[in-house]
């Protein structure tokens, strides 16, 4: 249980990080930005890694993790890199669908049969 409560303020406080993450990045405050995807995808990879029991929540928060990811790479790319690693991020964005996808179209059905 208290992992469970852990992990939900885990994800209310991934929300702030993500947010301030997001408003560097709309503020053009490049530094800062880059700085705050650090602790933002690594608290979506503790998320994910206690969700690992539950195969709903598990892919659901990996694709948390593709997509949060995906977000700071493509804002640091934007930043430093002339845009040039959007392909990558594109990359990210379609693991995540395919992790939902997964369960929408193989677990979910096979639970659903069980």
């Amino acid at each position: 249980m208290d992992l469970i409560k852990n992990l939900r303020s885990g994800e209310n406080f991934h929300i702030v990080l993500w947010l301030v993450k997001d408003m560097c990045w709309a503020m053009d405050w490049h530094l800062v930005g880059a700085m705050m995807a650090v602790p933002t995808v690594a608290i979506a990879v503790w998320i994910c890694w206690g969700r690992r029991k539950d195969m709903n929540e598990f892919l659901h928060a990996l694709a948390v993790v593709f997509w949060i990811t995906a977000n700071s790479l493509w804002m640091i790319g934007e930043f430093y890199f002339h845009d040039r690693p959007r392909k990558y991020s594109v990359a990210l964005f379609a693991a995540g669908m395919l992790s939902v996808g997964y369960y929408y179209l193989i677990v979910k059905p096979r639970e659903a049969r069980s």
